[in-house]
């Protein structure tokens, strides 16, 4: 899959504890999944085992 190169603009991202973290919308925009767990990620991780950071799992 081709990347999609976005122009980060303020609805993009914002900063928390002075790291960028990525809202919905840029992954939207981006249009696939990193993989990477990211905290607003709208799309279904290909590996289900991981859980996303900051995020509790119940068992």
């Amino acid at each position: 899959m081709a990347k999609k190169e976005i122009k980060l603009k303020a609805e993009h991202y914002y900063m928390e504890n002075g790291l960028m973290v990525f809202t919905e919308k840029y992954h939207l925009d981006k249009g696939y999944c990193c993989n990477n767990g990211c905290r607003h990620c709208p799309y279904p991780s290909k590996d289900n085992t991981k859980s996303k950071p900051g995020k509790k799992t119940t068992k």
